[in-house]
């Protein structure tokens, strides 16, 4: 399963290594964006995006730009949400998160670097036509903004210190945590030309892997080994709710069991079509992960 994971993961660092990050002025400000981009990232929604392409019988080359924009905004967000103002956390990936060693200043202007470096890697790309290159931007900018990622932070943030509902917490996660994962895949069908009936099995798909991400994140929290997850645990710091403090530990494994075996049935049902053991031995791992 790893070996499978390790191909796209491999092909994606080689290239973002060619991706150029040089400075026309004198300042610390790429190399506080390579820091935090290069610190040993699991690469799961790049790697998502290329094996979807390749599912779909895609070159995977087409997709490594918008692969690449993917991930530097995943790595803005955990820039910026390591900060002091947010949750204010030392450790990221088994290293001192971005603030701790460039200041906080630095900090958010590399994540704000690195998330409008993003979309001009989309325009820049050669492989792909005006019209797609314009679905791709606006797709990411709602995956990343106040429809997505962003609005999802600021409602996790808004439910500290209180008792929501687990319909609240999935909301939570559908946006923050899910709309990028769901983004790699919708991405990949946009630049595939999928059917519609092959887009929303796959859509759905995504939308259950987010859940599963999440769900396996909160369990780290409170099982995860610092020397394997790299950080150290905050939700209950924070006061935040989490699957475990809503369900229990026991009813949140079940549950995590309950989406992987629905993500792998809505694979399930494109089987005749495509090959999709590497889709379903990427949501294993996801299920599976220590880190």
């Amino acid at each position: 399963m790893n070996q499978i994971i390790n191909k796209y993961v491999e092909q994606f660092n080689a290239s973002l290594k060619e991706t150029e990050l040089t400075s026309v002025v004198d300042t610390q400000l790429e190399e506080s964006m390579h820091y935090s981009l290069f610190a040993n990232g699991k690469r799961i929604r790049p790697s998502l995006l290329l094996m979807t392409l390749s599912m779909l019988n895609t070159d995977i080359e087409n997709g490594m730009e918008t692969a690449k924009a993917l991930e530097m905004i995943h790595t803005y967000s955990l820039i910026h949400d390591d900060l002091p103002a947010m949750d204010n956390d030392d450790f990221r990936r088994g290293i001192k998160t971005n603030h701790k060693v460039y200041g906080d200043a630095t900090a958010i202007l590399a994540g704000d670097a690195l998330l409008t470096k993003a979309f001009e890697l989309i325009t820049k790309d050669n492989k792909l036509s005006a019209e797609d290159k314009v679905k791709l931007i606006r797709l990411l900018s709602e995956s990343a903004g106040h429809h997505g990622m962003v609005g999802g932070q600021v409602l996790d943030m808004n439910s500290e210190n209180k008792d929501i509902t687990l319909d609240t917490l999935r909301k939570i996660h559908r946006y923050k945590t899910g709309a990028l994962i769901r983004f790699a895949i919708i991405a990949a069908c946009t630049i595939a030309k999928v059917d519609s009936k092959t887009f929303l099995l796959l859509d759905s798909f995504s939308q259950q892997l987010g859940l599963i991400f999440q769900i396996k994140d909160d369990l780290l929290d409170i099982e995860g080994d610092f020397d394997k997850t790299g950080k150290i645990a905050s939700d209950e710091t924070n006061n935040k709710s989490t699957y475990i403090s809503l369900l229990g530990k026991a009813n949140t494994k079940i549950a995590l069991e309950q989406h992987v075996n629905q993500a792998n049935y809505l694979l399930e049902q494109l089987q005749d079509k495509y090959n999709i053991e590497e889709l379903k031995a990427i949501t294993k791992l996801v299920a599976n992960r220590e880190n």
